[in-house]
């Protein structure tokens, strides 16, 4: 494995960062390619048709272009309805983002857990199969957002979010039968863990739990014994023209190239 070879991140916007966060703390020294389908934003209101033949699309490209060691779809929309077709197109390894729906079943004590998504996201049969497998036990009551995922692109970009936002956003969730009663919300788009303090103040009795932790352990493994360079780089690429506002953000997770695809 050429040491150089490029770990690639694929989000139709800027909510991967928050699983590659945790990936830069578990291997610091990892070239990163982050690429936002950002001509394709956002996932969750496009059909599954449509993602299907995108998002595989797109990553051989980006394949093709940056020869990266492994692929992440750091997306959920994006994961649970193109991961199979992605990783029958391409050669390398393809890490999935999905909802932490059993990690969120072991620490509820109420057994009433939320999933919290895009509407795509938690329309999935994806999404039906990972709660009768671990979560048979509890109500399950998923909400789909487009306004958080608008509200993560906008604070990532430096505008001001309003705590009121956040809390009109979820509410409808926590307003559905058995809702007074979720004690652990799964946050099942990438973009929402941008938000956990936002979210926290709005909602403070109620726990979220991600995958960023766990994916990049599955990255981890997978490279395992591989060599990277002596200093880490990073680059963002858009397939649309990148916004100025968002270079700060993108260079405090180390992308400090930003390129239109």
């Amino acid at each position: 494995m050429d040491p150089s070879a490029p770990l690639l991140f694929f989000d139709s916007g800027v909510g991967g960062l928050s699983v590659l966060g945790p990936t830069r703390e578990l291997l610091p020294n990892a070239p990163i390619v982050y690429a936002a389908d950002s001509a394709g934003f956002p996932y969750g209101k496009r059909t599954e048709e449509e993602l299907a033949v995108r998002v595989p699309e797109l990553l051989a490209r980006l394949v093709a272009r940056f020869r990266p060691r492994l692929a992440v779809i750091a997306c959920n929309t994006a994961s649970t309805i193109a991961l199979d077709h992605a990783r029958a197109a391409l050669e390398i390894p393809v890490v999935g983002t999905v909802p932490a729906i059993k990690p969120a079943a072991e620490l509820s004590r109420s057994r009433v857990i939320g999933v919290l998504g895009t509407e795509a996201t938690v329309r999935q049969p994806y999404v039906d199969d990972l709660a009768a497998r671990f979560a048979s036990d509890c109500t399950v009551i998923r909400h789909g957002s487009p306004e958080l995922v608008e509200l993560a692109e906008a604070k990532l970009a430096g505008e001001p979010i309003s705590i009121e936002s956040i809390h009109d956003a979820i509410a409808p969730m926590v307003r559905q039968p058995d809702g007074e009663k979720m004690d652990v919300m799964v946050l099942a788009c990438t973009h929402f863990p941008l938000l956990a303090d936002e979210i926290a103040t709005a909602f403070p009795s109620i726990a979220q739990v991600d995958g960023g932790t766990g994916i990049a352990r599955r990255i981890a493994y997978l490279t395992g014994g591989q060599e990277w360079p002596a200093r880490p780089t990073g680059k963002a690429v858009f397939t649309s023209p990148p916004a100025d506002a968002l270079r700060g953000a993108l260079s405090r997770f180390g992308l400090d190239e930003v390129h239109q695809l």
